[in-house]
């Protein structure tokens, strides 16, 4: 018994000191890992395939990666080569990965009545990308409950218009599946029982539908801050926080504007044929998924060039920081023009919504856009030199792949085992965060604040 009991001690007293060495950034960056690993080789079974056969090990790996980093991009149609156990498996690692580990892990916690201690409220901070430590707990609660509400009404909604086409056990299923893949910016779908990798192409002119997916994907693109807040002050916009102020004002921009400029130059191409309802439709839905759903209802591939480039840009910027969407954050971009407008204007301060934003802003945002885009154009470089793809056509995958969209023009499916585990690293860095993830393993190291002598360079 004494044996035992020191055992238990030597191993409790390890994993607080591996605890202790590794920083929040670092945990969240191993545990993702682990989670997709897991779903990996779970995913190899041979009975989470159709056929019976164990899938291989990259095709597994890449299948659990986009699941797990709320991805969309597949290289073997859902529907089509999965089992209801390895579907289930995807659907977990959604919602794992739209929710975050630690969000879940903590709220088994908080179920088991375990004290949450600071280091845990550290790293629900650094999960959520949160700028104060104080309210953790009480974020967690309205994120669990706003997400089971979210992802029920949804999932209702989904169902009736399921049921009467599929019956009525496969339309609850597809509710629910649909439902917390739209809400977790996913971009997984079973639609393949139609045509294999459609997506939602089948129901491009249902408005039911279409309208529940899209307000699923905003609602879990704008953050779990932004819903704290708005639940606090409702709809008095004058009381919001300066962060919940700029996703609200940016997302409703980029939807209004991108869906305008989507129907402008696809109205006589790609919606050709469709009527004015239906144009609107999929000109709203071109326009949202891109941030950063990975759902389409109409072909990407078919998009002219003009709209290629204006899903980039969408996917590139992405949704709001602490939410289930990838890309460098409407508020990064926000920071960045607020910049440039006061560096024209020779203004003094970076101002918006009569507050000076600090300069950290300004660093964070630059340095999160530079790596983004470096990586992406990187990768799209690779994927070209090695393939000679369409060099639009990458740029699409690539920044599908690094913001975790899940759009493509058709390439993922015919990317060699070099070019899969470049996407693979893409999805990854896009979810846990690039620029954070490169300063996790830097910012413990003692740096000696010395100033080098200032010498001035031309620029512009």
């Amino acid at each position: 018994m004494k044996y035992s009991l020191g055992k238990g001690r030597y191993k409790s007293s390890m994993f607080a000191t591996i605890s202790k060495r590794l920083s929040g950034m670092q945990l969240i960056a191993g545990g993702f890992f682990i989670i997709i690993l897991t779903g990996t080789l779970l995913l190899m079974l041979p009975f989470a395939t159709k056929s019976g056969e164990s899938t291989s090990f990259l095709t597994a790996l890449f299948t659990a990666t986009s699941a797990t980093c709320v991805t969309g991009l597949i290289v073997v149609d859902t529907f089509s080569h999965w089992t209801l156990f390895g579907q289930l498996i995807l659907l977990c690692l959604i919602q794992i990965g739209g929710l975050g580990f630690i969000t879940i892990s903590i709220t088994v916690s908080m179920l088991l009545r375990r004290k949450i201690g600071l280091k845990e409220r550290g790293l629900i901070q650094e999960s959520f990308n949160v700028i104060e430590l104080r309210g953790m707990v009480r974020l967690t609660k309205r994120v669990i409950l706003g997400t089971l509400l979210f992802e029920s009404a949804g999932a209702v909604i989904l169902a009736g218009c399921f049921i009467p086409k599929m019956g009525l056990l496969q339309g609850v299923y597809y509710g629910i599946f649909h439902s917390v893949s739209a809400f977790c910016n996913a971009g997984f779908d079973l639609m393949g029982r139609y045509d294999a990798f459609s997506s939602l192409t089948a129901y491009y002119n249902h408005p039911i539908v279409v309208i529940t997916i899209i307000l699923l994907i905003i609602i879990g693109g704008i953050g779990f801050i932004v819903w704290s807040d708005l639940y606090e002050h409702r709809l008095h916009f004058r009381k919001y926080a300066l962060h919940t102020k700029i996703v609200i004002t940016s997302t409703l921009f980029l939807i209004f504007g991108g869906a305008l400029l989507f129907f402008l130059m696809e109205q006589n191409h790609l919606f050709l044929g469709m009527s004015l309802p239906d144009k609107i439709l999929s000109s709203l839905f071109c326009s949202v998924t891109p941030r950063t759903a990975g759902f389409n209802t109409t072909d990407v591939g078919s998009l002219t060039d003009g709209s290629k480039l204006l899903t980039v840009i969408l996917m590139f910027i992405g949704g709001a920081p602490g939410s289930t969407a990838g890309g460098v954050k409407v508020t990064s971009i926000v920071v960045l023009f607020v910049y440039i407008k006061a560096t024209l204007t020779r203004t003094v301060g970076y101002n918006i919504f009569g507050r000076r934003l600090d300069d950290e802003a300004l660093r964070k945002a630059s340095a999160v856009f530079c790596t983004n885009l470096t990586l992406a154009m990187t990768a799209a470089l690779l994927l070209c030199g090695l393939q000679n793809f369409n060099g639009a056509d990458a740029l699409l995958e690539v920044f599908s792949a690094i913001s975790t969209v899940g759009m493509t023009a058709g390439l993922t499916t015919r990317l060699n085992s070099v070019n899969r585990l470049t996407v693979i690293l893409l999805m990854y860095l896009g979810r846990v965060g690039s620029l954070s993830f490169a300063m996790s393993f830097t910012d413990k190291k003692k740096i000696a604040h010395v100033m080098q002598p200032v010498e001035k360079i031309n620029i512009g």
